[in-house]
């Protein structure tokens, strides 16, 4: 990979957030370049769901053509359109499940699990009906795709307080008897099901999987209501001891991974939890509650109906996932806690930084980097990889491939 810094130009979509590429000047511009919406976040997911096609995941018409419905910061079009696409799946999956078409109903209810999921993503009122309706359609349609189709994966239920954490372990038909595992965090706003380019890459090395949806995190926060917690420690510690309870998992090889918002939360687990041999932060970032509140101060004297529909959308999000009143101030005081500065010098196993020159907060992981005082190495993604974005999203195939490449000497 080349190392060196890029900078794109920003072209937006319509206000629909369709893309038409004829009206691009896209020659001798990264394929970054390209929105799918004004909102940040509404493209980045779309490119995230774009890039789980090569899973069986997704399918390109049926994302662009909910992409041709949608409205920059619109949450209500945003479900309503991914919802439509993932119950046409659903219905299609139950009819050939019926007529005993294992394969067909197996596939299309993958893809209606990742739509009913995608719904959710960008879609914050939790006393709407569909927030609990969808996830647990998502969760059905996910159990009939692993039991149709062999896929190696079992639901799971980690204890947490008093409550649980919803899972899958991930158990590698080509591992040996006593084999190494790797624990990976989804971030804010996906789910762990939707880390499948890192859990699927494991498996087909050798190495079991164990992913979780934590505090503040998919269904953990949507079915069990459960906010964030800047303590990752305590999350982690709970799903080291379940883990270690399941057989053929070599103790002294755990590896943890952290993506997105993720990839801030596990380097606290790292400075306190022990049994971690590798930790993995992709991207990584030293003070991520600063960076956000930084952006929030500038607007704390507005009140909530002068904010901007994305600003306004961000903070709700924000205040709803944190379990917070939905205020600029109480979403800033929330995020004071999440800095990991004091602590970063606790951090005694491998350390693995992954890093992209089209991140959003391009800088932040090579400072969070410079910060570590363990063995570490710095993994950089340039336009010459196409994995240059956020968690190298439109990359996924290539990030595996780097980050595999590394983990199979040191786990």
């Amino acid at each position: 990979m080349t190392l060196q810094n890029e900078n794109t130009n920003k072209i937006n979509g319509s206000q629909a957030g369709t893309v038409n590429l004829s009206d691009l000047n896209f020659s001798g511009q990264h394929w970054t370049s390209v929105k799918f919406s004004k909102n940040i976040l509404m493209d980045a997911l779309v490119k995230h769901i774009l890039g789980l096609m090569q899973y069986g995941m997704s399918d390109l018409g049926e994302v662009l053509e909910v992409v041709g419905q949608l409205k920059a910061s619109d949450e209500e079009r945003w479900i309503r359109a991914w919802g439509a696409v993932a119950q046409r799946l659903q219905d299609r999956a139950e009819k050939a499940e019926s007529t005993d078409k294992r394969v067909t109903a197996s596939t299309a209810y993958l893809r209606a699990s990742t739509y009913w999921r995608s719904s959710l993503m960008f879609f914050s009122q939790p006393d709407d009906s569909r927030m609990k309706d969808y996830a647990l359609a998502s969760i059905k349609c996910y159990e009939k795709y692993l039991e149709l189709s062999g896929y190696p994966g079992e639901y799971i239920e980690v204890p947490y307080e008093n409550s649980f954490l919803p899972g899958h372990f991930y158990r590698s038909p080509v591992a040996g008897d006593n084999a190494p595992l790797l624990i990976i965090t989804p971030g804010r706003d996906t789910f762990a099901e939707d880390t499948r380019w890192v859990y699927d890459g494991a498996i087909r090395r050798g190495i079991h999987c164990l992913i979780y949806d934590g505090p503040g995190q998919g269904f953990a926060l949507r079915l069990n209501n459960i906010p964030f917690r800047h303590d990752w420690e305590n999350v982690v510690g709970s799903v080291v001891d379940f883990a270690l309870k399941i057989p053929g998992i070599d103790p002294s090889r755990i590896g943890l991974m952290g993506l997105s918002f993720g990839g801030f939360l596990v380097p606290r687990v790292a400075a306190f939890e022990k049994r971690i041999k590798v930790c993995i932060a992709d991207s990584g970032n030293l003070s991520w509650g600063g960076a956000i509140i930084g952006h929030l101060q500038k607007i704390s004297h507005l009140q909530p109906h002068e904010l901007p529909s994305e600003v306004s959308s961000l903070v709700s999000d924000y205040a709803w996932k944190h379990g917070v009143p939905n205020s600029v101030k109480d979403v800033i005081q929330a995020l004071q806690a999440y800095d990991n500065t004091s602590v970063v010098d606790k951090i005694t196993c491998q350390t693995l930084v992954m890093d992209g020159t089209a991140e959003i907060n391009y800088g932040a992981a090579q400072k969070f980097y410079d910060a570590l005082k363990c063995p570490k190495d710095y993994m950089l993604f340039d336009e010459t990889t196409t994995a240059q974005s956020h968690c190298q999203m439109g990359g996924y195939a290539t990030a595996t491939e780097y980050l595999f490449d590394w983990l199979d000497e040191r786990l």
